[in-house]
C-alpha cells in the first residue's frame, strides 16, 4: 500500500511585529533643527516675555482685554480680515471657474498673469493702489469724466481701500487651491444635473458649490489667516481708524520698546491661527472619513 502522509492543519504564524527602521532617522535632524530655532524658540521667547515683563504675572493680557483700545484693534482685525475673506471668495470663485473651463492656452495665460502679479513686489503694489485709490486718481478721475459722482470718492485711509487692496492680493491664494478642486470635478456631472431638470442656478448651488466646497474652505482660511498678520497694506490703506493687530505690535515693539504687551498680543495671535489651522484640519478629516477616504 502507498504510503499516506498524512497532513495536519498548523495555525497560521503570527506575524512578527515590524520593527521601525530609524536608520534614516536622521536625516529628520536638519528640519527639526531649523523648526526648533527659528520657530519654538522665538515663540517660546515671546510668551517669556509677555508674562515677564515688566513684572512677572498676565498683567499684559489684562491690559489686551481690560482696554478699549485695544479691544478695537482686535475688532479691526477680524473685521478687515472676514470682509476681505468674503470679498476674496466671490470674486475668485468665477476666477478659478473660468481658468477650470477656458480653452487651455487662454487659461495658461490667465494663470500666468494671475502669478505675475502675485510674484511682483508687495509694496510696490501697495503703492500702485494708494494712486490708483487717491482723490486725485485715475479711478476717481474716470468717474468724475463720465458724470456718475460730482466729488471723488474716499477710497483710501478706510476699510474700502483696505478690502481693495488685500482682496487683490489675496486673490491668488485663493484662487490657486479652487482651481485645482474645480479642475478634479468631472463636467459631465453637470450634464447629468441638466439632463434631470436641474436649471443652472439649481446645478450650481447643488452641485458644483458642494464638490467646491473643500477648496473654498481651504483657500478663504488661507486668505483669513493671512489677513489677521497682515502689515504693509493695512498701515498705508486703512490709516489709524482701522488699525490692526499686526501694525500695533510694530508700534508697541519700535516707539513704545513695550516688548511685554506686544509678545502677549502676537502670542494671542498665533494661538488664534493655530486654532482655525486645527478647525480646519477636524473640519478635512470629518469630510474625508464621511466620503469613505476619497
Amino acid at each position: 500500500m502507498p504510503h499516506v502522509l498524512s497532513t495536519v492543519a498548523r495555525p497560521p504564524a503570527t506575524p512578527k511585529p515590524r520593527r521601525r527602521d530609524w536608520r534614516h532617522a536622521r536625516l529628520l535632524v536638519p528640519g527639526l533643527v531649523l523648526l526648533v530655532v527659528f520657530f519654538m524658540l522665538p515663540v517660546l521667547s515671546l510668551l517669556l516675555r509677555s508674562v515677564m515683563e515688566p513684572t512677572p504675572g498676565l498683567h499684559n493680557y489684562e491690559q489686551l482685554v481690560g482696554s478699549s483700545t485695544y479691544l478695537r484693534v482686535f475688532g479691526n482685525t477680524f473685521l478687515v480680515a472676514t470682509v476681505v475673506t468674503v470679498a476674496t471668495v466671490v470674486i475668485g470663485f468665477p476666477t478659478a471657474w473660468l481658468l477650470a473651463i477656458a480653452p487651455r492656452k487662454l487659461s495658461s495665460l490667465l494663470f500666468s498673469i494671475l502669478l505675475l502679479s502675485m510674484w511682483t513686489n508687495l509694496l510696490a503694489r501697495t503703492f500702485a493702489w494708494m494712486v490708483l485709490l487717491q482723490g486725485t486718481g485715475p479711478i476717481n478721475r474716470a468717474l468724475m469724466a463720465m458724470h456718475l459722482i460730482s466729488e471723488p470718492l474716499p477710497l483710501v485711509n478706510n476699510l474700502v481701500g483696505v478690502t481693495i487692496g488685500m482682496t487683490y492680493i489675496m486673490l491668488p491664494f485663493l484662487v490657486m487651491p479652487l482651481h485645482a478642486t474645480l479642475r478634479n470635478i468631472d463636467p459631465s456631472t453637470l450634464r447629468a444635473a441638466a439632463v434631470c431638470g436641474a436649471n443652472r442656478w439649481q446645478a450650481f448651488w447643488r452641485i458644483l458649490v458642494p464638490l467646491a466646497t473643500p477648496g473654498i474652505a481651504s483657500g478663504a482660511l488661507m486668505v483669513f489667516v493671512m489677513a489677521l498678520g497682515y502689515f504693509v497694506t493695512p498701515a498705508l490703506l486703512g490709516g489709524a481708524q482701522y488699525m490692526m493687530l499686526a501694525e500695533l505690535i510694530a508700534q508697541l515693539v519700535q516707539q513704545l520698546l513695550n516688548w511685554g504687551l506686544a509678545g502677549a498680543a502676537a502670542f494671542v495671535l498665533l494661538a488664534v491661527t493655530l486654532s482655525l489651522y486645527a478647525l480646519q484640519l477636524r473640519f478635512t478629516g470629518a469630510a474625508r472619513a464621511g466620503t469613505g477616504g476619497v
